[in-house]
């Protein structure tokens, strides 16, 4: 489930952006540009592929300690990718159609290039942004490829939505869902934040690898089914250690307060936040 909505969430953001640059080329004429933005679209997606493939099997061969290095530090920044993820979609989701069509109009404007430019580089942070943080998820979990197919069902679902949202067939409250799914991904991120951290200490490039914070393994035992679901969906740990347990705590508290007071301010001013364009009509976000 958790990578079910990292796909879908990121998903959505890369299928409406697409989205608004295709309606806008087809607004102003400009039809044949498509090509271009669907050629860089393509690149961009196959090298988001290619650096999830690296990520998962670029370590096979490696030493025991090398492997756990290297995914205890790509955790860590999974987890800061993931955190400006969430913070750049909510501060800048108002402006979105503004700031491309912007774009859009200059890269009109200039070669060929500048358009499959523009559609490469507006998917790639996309891509790349998913394919490290669903590795991250994928690497410390326990069940298999279940993680990698919950990822690739939710970007097949964001894919089929943002079809439908182009053409009008369906409306749906974007900013509700980012909004919410924000908050989610967060709880996420902390569990991937808390087992880097476990992988940095089980080398000893950060201490205190035998200090057992609790064992709660005899109440929801890992090998269970609600265990293996929570393992999934928060990377549950039934017996973590007391930095791991500390920084979980620091990372809900800290990021989940900056995160509620930008959501959800004590005044908010009338806004339109509830709209985005996507064609030559405003449709409920």
């Amino acid at each position: 489930m958790a990578n079910y909505l990292i796909g879908f969430r990121e998903g959505l953001e890369a299928a409406l952006i697409v989205g608004i640059l295709v309606a806008y080329v087809i607004r102003v004429g400009r039809r044949d540009l498509l090509p271009g933005i669907w050629f860089g679209v393509g690149i961009a997606v196959a090298l988001s592929f290619g650096f999830g493939a690296a990520l998962t099997w670029g370590p096979y061969g490696l030493t025991f300690q090398a492997q756990e290095t290297i995914g205890g530090v790509l955790s860590l920044i999974a987890v800061g990718f993931a955190t400006w993820m969430v913070f750049w979609m909510g501060a800048t989701a108002r402006t979105l159609k503004g700031d491309l069509e912007g774009r859009m109009a200059r890269a009109v404007q200039g070669a060929g290039w500048a358009i499959v430019l523009l559609a490469f580089l507006s998917v790639i942070r996309e891509g790349l942004e998913a394919s490290l943080f669903v590795w991250a998820t994928v690497n410390s979990a326990a069940d298999g490829w279940f993680p990698l197919i919950g990822a690739l069902l939710g970007i097949a679902t964001a894919v089929g939505l943002g079809v439908l949202l182009f053409r009008g067939v369906v409306r749906i409250n974007l900013a509700v869902f980012f909004r919410w799914s924000g908050a989610f991904l967060i709880l996420v991120a902390a569990g991937v934040l808390a087992y880097g951290i476990g992988e940095l200490q089980n080398v000893g490039l950060l201490p205190g690898a035998g200090r057992i914070a609790y064992n709660i393994a005899d109440v929801v035992p890992p090998t269970s089914w609600y265990g293996t679901v929570a393992q999934g969906i928060v990377n549950f740990n039934a017996a973590p250690t007391v930095l791991q347990v500390a920084s979980w705590l620091l990372f809900v508290a800290v990021v989940g307060v900056l995160y509620a007071r930008r959501q959800w301010p004590t005044r908010r001013a009338p806004s339109a936040a509830g709209t985005v364009r996507v064609d030559s009509q405003e449709r409920t976000a």
